[in-house]
């Protein structure tokens, strides 16, 4: 049994590694969560608030507790980098013929930055305090904002994301479980108090209550998690955000104390801050892929990239952005040409559209895209 000496001095150690790595905190907790979380998550999937992620059901059994899923973890060594942004992240959405993209796809694909960091971390943990390491980076089933809470890191917010004291709203987390057992550090309390600003600012209603959000009605599920065609009435809502939506995160009061992340592993890239719709709407598959690469927008394909591109074409009130979304009416996705109709439809007058209707809705095969017509 180390000395609280030895153990002070082990985790002042892996918390210097973890600065030298470029992580914003380090904090520890037992590889454990308490009932609540279980039962939380468990409320979640039952009111289908997870929409089509059906993982989360599937894996509910591990996802209960971390040593549900490796029997061998005792302590949980949590990390935090911040990447808030250093102008105003919302700006973009002002901007009728631009795009919008979520502050933490602006750049490198997060996963990449932190998991290769994670390792060298990992390897300090085994060396110094002995035992197996495992690292996770948001790919397996472990609830991340619970452990982060319970390490100390920051607390769940009525926007049911991690909120710090001093980095607000805008932290990627990882986590590094090991066998070895470590002094957990003091968990966060919820200092939210009465504040509901992330709650109101909601473009699209997602938060059926404090602390609870309804993914099926979230526009960064709607717009990456979501396959299928988006329910009509949740389009306006969605503006030009074409992946992912910062705006509950972007009001918080607490991001008042961060500073922004500016080390160049999170800068954003330039043709990712505000791209232009027409040039996103002409993407081919190829195209697509070359423009995204090393980006997570990538990984929901082009397809559904354009399937969103052209719903914030058609809330974008520019008539000169109509020639972009004619052209994608013959295109060979069910999923853009259902919306490419919808974008013809908000743009133009009542006559035109009939006309074009009238016109084109007899070559159309898809029972999903002659509704649009329709």
């Amino acid at each position: 049994m180390r000395s609280s000496t030895s153990e002070t001095k082990l985790k002042a150690a892996i918390a210097a590694k973890a600065a030298a790595l470029g992580f914003d905190a380090c904090r520890v907790t037992a590889a454990h969560l308490d009932a609540r979380a279980r039962d939380g998550l468990a409320a979640y999937i039952a009111a289908g608030h997870h929409g089509t992620m059906s993982w989360l059901a599937e894996t509910f059994a591990r996802r209960a507790s971390p040593e549900a899923m490796w029997a061998g973890a005792r302590s949980a060594v949590v990390v935090a980098m911040n990447y808030g942004p250093e102008g105003d992240p919302l700006a973009v959405t002002r901007l009728n013929d631009k795009g919008a993209i979520s502050v933490y796809a602006r750049g490198r694909d997060y996963h990449d930055v932190i998991k290769g960091k994670l390792k060298e971390l990992a390897s300090e943990i085994a060396k110094r305090a002995g035992g197996e390491v495992k690292v996770f980076v948001d790919t397996a089933p472990l609830m991340e904002k619970p452990l982060a809470m319970a390490a100390g890191i920051g607390w769940q917010g009525k926007h049911t994301n991690l909120v710090s004291r001093d980095f607000g709203s805008w932290l990627f987390l990882g986590t590094v479980l090991t066998s070895a057992v470590l002094t957990p550090d003091a968990a966060a309390e919820d200092s939210c108090g009465t504040c509901r600003a992330c709650l109101d600012a909601c473009p699209t209603g997602a938060f059926p209550a404090p602390y609870t959000l309804d993914a099926r009605r979230c526009i960064s599920y709607l717009t990456i998690e979501h396959k299928d065609h988006i329910a009509d009435d949740l389009r306006a809502g969605i503006g030009n955000r074409i992946y992912g939506c910062d705006d509950c995160l972007a009001v918080c009061p607490w991001n008042k104390f961060a500073v922004a992340g500016r080390e160049a592993k999170l800068k954003a890239r330039d043709d990712l801050n505000a791209p232009a719709l027409a040039e996103l709407a002409v993407l081919d598959d190829a195209a697509f892929r070359t423009r995204f690469s090393g980006s997570p927008v990538k990984r929901i394909g082009r397809d559904r990239f354009v399937r969103n591109v052209l719903i914030a074409i058609g809330n974008s009130a520019e008539a000169a952005l109509l020639p972009a979304a004619e052209a994608l009416l013959d295109d060979s996705s069910a999923l853009v040409r259902a919306m490419a109709v919808w974008a013809c439809r908000r743009l133009m007058d009542e006559a035109a559209f009939a006309a074009l209707a009238a016109e084109r809705r007899a070559r159309e095969g898809d029972p999903a895209v002659l509704a649009e017509w329709g």
